[in-house]
């Protein structure tokens, strides 16, 4: 079983990692786009700098599955490091599980705040703010099965991220 969430976990971290690249390369092509306008062509283009507001808030929560996944989180590793190992193992998993229940609840009410962002529509483009919102619901939800997974790969160990993740 341990196997297999390890495997499942880096998998889908390929695909998120992935899925950030192509957001990051997006996010510095239009803000690239921004700046020549602004200095150079002064097209007055109104839409770079919405663009790239909504490409990083995507970026930005994708990428917290992805460290999810390395175990690369804010951690209190140094007065976790100072108590006996059982005391060590539990309180791991309760923070794991402390931290699934905070995404399942942001997936859960980020349903209906995606959903709110169907009758709201973006200035400049005139769509509506759906996919900006569902930004929310998507990235808690991979956060919550990453989450999972890595519980299930570690069981209250603390590995290092080469180890968390397989030799490459």
């Amino acid at each position: 079983m341990r196997n297999l969430a390890a495997l499942s976990s880096k998998h889908l971290n390929r695909v998120v990692e992935a899925l950030v690249v192509l957001l990051m390369a997006l996010l510095v092509l239009v803000v690239w786009i921004g700046v020549i306008d602004r200095y150079i062509f002064h097209w007055q283009l109104p839409w770079p700098q919405i663009l790239a507001r909504y490409l990083m808030i995507w970026t930005a929560l994708l990428a917290i599955s992805c460290a999810i996944a390395r175990r690369e989180h804010i951690g209190l590793l140094l007065a976790i490091e100072l108590v006996p190992e059982v005391v060590r193992r539990m309180l791991l998993i309760a923070a794991d599980l402390l931290g699934f229940a905070l995404f399942a609840y942001l997936f859960w009410y980020g349903l209906d705040f995606a959903a709110g962002g169907i009758n709201r529509q973006a200035m400049v483009f005139g769509l509506s703010l759906a996919p900006v919102f569902a930004a929310i619901p998507v990235a808690a939800g991979l956060s919550a099965i990453q989450l999972a997974l890595v519980m299930l790969r570690d069981l209250g160990q603390n590995p290092v991220m080469g180890d968390a993740m397989g030799s490459e």
